[in-house]
């Protein structure tokens, strides 16, 4: 059977059979996204990301290569998915129609959004979104008029996406659980000897025997030097002793994910290692107490680089002392909609969840990163995972 014959066929015994959230969720969302439209001047939405149609619809896939879209209106969702997706399609989402194409036709594409995009007036896109194809917008462009698209669509999801309901809040202190069991499993085989990729192998066996999906990125694991050049990983480098070892996890749970470091030393830690922890905790502190409804991102970021000022000659930091996290897809769990750094504009909200990745990087010799992932409350910052703030000593 074709693909068509397949969609109505699971149709009929799997429709919707796994969406990650109660009908309601979803509901609430789309009643949120459509005010803000309203509100925006748009008829409709053409929403590329995985992440963005997954929050909508629940759509759920590891293939996040293809072309996939969802026209959101205030009337209709229309989701558009290849033919090697027809079945996640009909059977983790919630939408009024499913548009197929074949997988290895990707002109298919474009008549069936153009018909379904005519009748809206001003759609709102997300520019920036890696999944909006040029050769896609290009053709819509040219057969609607590029007077029709607006640069609003990411902005708008994105302001609504940080704020997490209750439901999303369980899933990410499910993530933050399974993720503390990785990180645990992980640092009780580090010794002098073992390989880092035995380290990173033992704590995706225990976050997957847990209960977490594929995960946005892959256990992170590095060792003495290099540790001190962000983003490696490991690669099968054996540990030699009293070698600081940077562990960074984030597992998935209907696809949220708490991610959290930690660092641990084969052996003794140096006293100038114990002294960066001491840094890592103090930036921590001060972002806590900041994280307030009504203060700033920024006001925030300065609160940190006051505590950072007297290293920084000595270490290097990213910059950003905190990103949202929420529902993603690889290759990467950070959402994307807010960042905790200088010349960011936006408020601390009650329910906005934040990674404040802290590892504090001393160029050539090694690195100590320690991390909690954090809900804003009127109170402050409140860690969701449960880091013990130490650095583990074998």
């Amino acid at each position: 059977m074709d693909h068509h014959r397949y969609r109505h066929a699971l149709s009929a015994r799997l429709e919707a059979t796994e969406l990650a959230f109660p009908q309601a969720e979803f509901d609430a969302r789309r009643t949120r996204v459509r005010s803000a439209m309203e509100a925006a001047g748009l008829d409709a939405l053409l929403l590329t990301d995985p992440a963005d149609i997954h929050y909508l619809t629940g759509y759920n896939t590891f293939e996040v290569s293809v072309h996939t879209c969802l026209v959101v209106s205030m009337e209709r969702l229309v989701l558009q998915v290849p033919s090697i997706e027809t079945g996640p399609a009909v059977v983790t989402a919630s939408v009024d129609e499913i548009l197929g194409y074949r997988w290895e036709g990707i002109g298919e594409v474009i008549e069936p959004l153009v018909d379904t995009l005519t009748p809206y007036r001003a759609i709102g896109l997300d520019i920036f979104a890696a999944s909006l194809r040029h050769g896609v917008i290009r053709e819509l462009q040219a057969r609607l008029g590029a007077g029709r698209f607006h640069d609003k669509g990411g902005e708008l999801l994105d302001r609504i996406r940080i704020v997490k309901s209750e439901a999303e809040l369980a899933c990410l202190r499910e993530s933050a659980r399974i993720t503390s069991l990785g990180l645990t499993a992980a640092m009780d085989v580090i010794e002098p000897g073992i390989t880092d990729n035995e380290v990173a192998a033992e704590g995706a066996r225990a976050m997957l025997a847990a209960g977490s999906e594929f995960m946005s990125m892959q256990p992170i694991v590095t060792t003495g030097r290099r540790i001190s050049v962000i983003h490696m990983n490991h690669q099968r480098h054996a540990i030699a002793a009293d070698e600081p070892v940077f562990l960074e996890f984030g597992s998935a749970f209907r696809r949220y994910t708490a991610p959290m470091m930690c660092t641990a030393v084969a052996g003794r830690a140096s006293r100038e290692m114990h002294a960066m922890r001491d840094v890592c905790r103090a930036l921590f502190e001060a972002l806590t107490e900041a994280m307030r409804p009504g203060n700033g991102f920024e006001d925030a970021a300065r609160a940190a680089e006051a505590v950072l000022a007297p290293h920084a000659d000595r270490v290097f930091f990213s910059g950003v002392f905190g990103y949202a996290v929420g529902a993603q897809f690889p290759p990467s769990w950070v959402e994307g909609s807010g960042y905790i750094a200088r010349d960011q504009v936006r408020e601390f909200q009650a329910g906005m969840v934040f990674h404040l990745p802290l590892c504090l990087r001393v160029p050539g010799e090694w690195g100590i990163g320690i991390s909690d992932t954090v809900l804003v409350t009127p109170d402050g910052g409140v860690p969701i995972t449960d880091n013990a703030w130490r650095i583990r000593e074998t």
